[in-house]
């Protein structure tokens, strides 16, 4: 009962977060759900991501959010040597409510990578995505309070619906991006993407008006650089605004790599970031070859501290590259 209370303060207290869509606290791990224009934007010749966020997992699983993309690069042998071209599929679930509320997102994307520069050090990127999503509620799932012969209550606008509701719709997103370097070991970054670009309509019932989905526009930026000679520093924020809601997240990590002088070195990624005016958000990784893990942990600082009894959100990211000797390098963004 204690934890359904607090799940229910926690809903109220964080309406806002209803009004955007669902977010990473690494985001530089889910590069596909941030700018389109990401795709194929990496030194390799696939690349799979994979990312899980449980928020709040003691208060009845109230936020759970998980992702998992693939992309790859195509037509080499039709573009510039300096140029580059990616296409992407993604997967999305965001379920919330201990499994009542269910979102799904299925997203195809592509994007073209111009070299500014013969050796492209340089390169302006434009992509575009087109998604496919589910809304479905379990109204039978929702209880909300307990009656004095203990028995749950549920509660549902729509009880005419055997217990469910669905919508579906299409949605079209597009970002742009430019990268750049001087050298092999540094790199620098900034981009701007849009989500819901054709405000789509969520309707959960045929005799519902429908909800018109806000677009969302993200603007990100990063930079990595040698801090000795076997450490870099890698900065990246992102500032998002939907509807009436923002939200700032600014932070970075130093990556310590053990064996700089291996073939395969083996690095230690420490650092935090911070989602302003709501939580600190302390980051560990590790990377080994072509494989990238990484754990954050929400630590809150906001009023929902009060709800939440102090429990954050854990989220795990994995990050794997192929690359083959054959493939051609490309100066990329890592975080």
């Amino acid at each position: 009962m204690k934890n359904l209370l607090s799940l229910i303060l926690l809903i109220v207290l964080s309406k806002g977060i209803y009004a955007q869509d669902p977010h990473f606290s690494q985001f530089f791990s889910s590069p596909l759900t941030l700018n389109p224009a990401f795709t194929g934007k990496f030194d390799g010749a696939v690349r799979v991501v994979g990312d899980y966020r449980n928020q709040w997992p003691s208060i009845s699983n109230a936020f759970i959010t998980s992702t998992g993309s693939i992309d790859f690069h195509v037509g080499e042998k039709l573009i510039p040597y300096n140029d580059n071209w990616g296409v992407g599929v993604t997967f999305l679930n965001d379920n919330s409510a201990a499994g009542a509320v269910n979102l799904n997102y299925f997203s195809l994307s592509t994007a073209y990578h111009k070299g500014l520069d013969e050796d492209g050090f340089n390169q302006l990127s434009g992509g575009v995505q087109v998604t496919y999503a589910n809304t479905y509620i379990n109204t039978s799932s929702l209880i909300v309070d307990y009656g004095q012969n203990g028995a749950p209550i549920y509660y549902t606008s729509n009880p005419g619906t055997n217990g469910s509701l669905s919508a579906n719709y299409f949605d079209m997103n597009a970002g742009i991006l430019y990268s750049g370097s001087t050298t092999e070991k540094n790199n620098f970054y900034g981009g701007v993407s849009i989500y819901h670009i054709n405000r789509p309509t969520e309707k959960l019932a045929s005799s519902d008006t429908g909800y018109v989905i806000n677009p969302r526009a993200t603007i990100h930026a990063g930079t990595s650089f040698p801090v000795g000679p076997a450490a870099t520093l890698h900065l990246s924020g992102i500032q998002t605004f939907q509807g009436g809601a923002s939200e700032t997240v600014l932070g970075g990590a130093v990556q310590f790599i053990a064996n700089p002088e291996e073939e395969y070195p083996m690095s230690l990624y420490v650092g935090s970031w911070i989602r302003f005016k709501d939580a600190i958000i302390p980051y560990l990784g590790l990377e080994y070859n072509d494989v990238r893990l990484g754990i954050t942990y929400d630590v809150n600082t906001s009023s929902l501290k009060t709800a939440s009894n102090g429990n954050g959100g854990i989220e795990v990211s994995a990050v794997y590259i192929y690359r083959p000797n054959t493939d051609r390098p490309i100066h990329c963004p890592k975080f």
